[in-house]
């Protein structure tokens, strides 16, 4: 019956997206573009580590004790086995790869890479990830409130000495570099701090997406009290920056006030980044709102799955990939009219834009052009292919031309 139920929806779905783009061939490619490509990114993410080198105010991960809720894997034979078991058995090819901090064991990174065609690395930028070896591997930057707020959220050693200028160090770690891409949470108290923040961004030759500071294990987790103020700043700078701020301005008002325009609130009921293996969710997985096919979130044991992909406390959650993903798994309620289906189509270019991996990303193919120039010149072999020559003391930091003034 339900099988019966979704081809039905699924008939409806095409005939109404044919009714709209009957006249307008540029707008169904683009979106056979995003469909092409997303039903081909099967996603899990994993917890690298339970370290992590700073201790950031009302971060989820240790205001919850998952630091210490399992103990982490340290051998790379049975992270590799692990892995091999993810992609054959699972069929996953994509990984977000948080902590902890996992710039901290580039060794189990390369785990990813080898394995995995599409690897992320959320990280609080405080390292750098090496160039060589990790070069299609997209990094998310953590940024809190922007301006001085950043420093007193999140410049605070493990042993909770609080020190400056982390922002500053982040910057001058990922200069240029195309594969970075700045997570800012915007908070009420960091208002005044949105434009000056964007424009070092963006002169910085980076670029960024917006996500929402939830202060988690405090009486007001969303502090919305100033939220209309905060909505009108983040939609300002983001046309102001059209092109440095990659979220959509939809997308910015449904993450700051969890609505949507079908009168849906933005919760667990809805949430499509859940753990499907988790047991607690045979409910969730029952009511009919679509989740993502394959995600599971996987401890640092290797062993655990978690509740979802950040903190699993629901109330006040406006976590930015899970908001997007929402997003994105509820076409449907898009396809009223052609403008409407234009706003969602917006909405899924601006994620993936934020990957390097993914062809919407403008600065991918210059990106390919320029590890080809890195890797030497090609050598013929003698069975008619060809090797690239290799190159042992390339640069550590990408300085091609091809990345100059990103985001301007």
């Amino acid at each position: 019956m339900k099988s019966e139920l979704r081809k039905a929806r699924s008939r409806e779905r095409v005939a109404r997206i044919q009714a709209l783009t009957a006249e307008d061939p540029v707008l169904g490619a683009r979106l056979n573009r995003i469909l092409t490509h997303a039903r081909n990114v099967r996603v899990t993410e994993y917890h690298l580590t339970n370290a992590c080198n700073i201790r950031c105010k009302g971060c989820w991960f240790f205001e919850y004790g998952h630091d210490t809720a399992t103990r982490e894997v340290k051998d790379l034979a049975t992270l590799e086995s692990f892995l091999i078991d993810e992609t054959k058995r699972r069929r996953v090819n994509a990984a977000l790869v948080i902590g902890g901090e996992p710039t901290l064991f580039p060794d189990r990174l390369r785990l990813f890479v080898k394995h995995l065609r599409y690897v992320t690395v959320s990280s609080n930028g405080l390292r750098r990830l090496p160039w060589d070896g990790f070069e299609d591997v997209n990094v998310m930057l953590t940024l809190f409130g922007g301006g001085k707020l950043d420093d007193e959220l999140r410049a605070i050693k493990p042993s909770g000495r609080q020190f400056t200028g982390l922002f500053e160090t982040v910057l001058e770690n990922y200069h240029q570099d195309p594969r970075a891409n700045f997570v800012y949470a915007l908070t009420e108290d960091g208002i005044e701090y949105i434009e000056d923040t964007v424009r070092r961004i963006a002169e910085n030759g980076n670029r960024l997406s917006f996500n929402f500071y939830s202060k988690y294990g405090t009486d007001d987790p969303t502090a919305q009290a100033h939220q209309d103020a905060l909505l009108a700043e983040a939609l300002r700078v983001k046309a102001l920056y059209p092109d440095v701020v990659l979220s959509h301005p939809y997308y910015i008002e449904a993450m700051i006030t969890g609505r949507t325009h079908w009168g849906a609130d933005f919760g667990y009921d809805v949430c499509p980044s859940i753990s499907i293996d988790h047991p607690d969710h045979a409910e969730r997985l029952e009511n009919g709102n679509p989740v993502l096919p394959f995600f599971n979130t996987w401890a640092a044991d290797l062993k655990t799955v978690k509740f979802c992909c950040t903190s699993g406390h629901c109330d006040g959650c406006r976590d930015s990939q899970a908001v997007n993903s929402w997003l994105m798994v509820s076409m449907d309620r898009f396809l009223d009219s052609r403008e409407m289906l234009e706003t969602w189509i917006g909405i899924a270019e601006g994620y993936w834009n934020q990957f390097i991996w993914t062809p919407f990303n403008p600065y991918a193919a210059a990106h390919q052009t320029m590890k080809a120039e890195r890797a030497g010149p090609v050598e013929e072999v003698e069975d008619g292919g060809h090797v690239p020559a290799r190159v042992p003391h390339a640069p550590a930091v990408p300085v091609s031309a091809q990345f100059q003034g990103v985001g301007h």
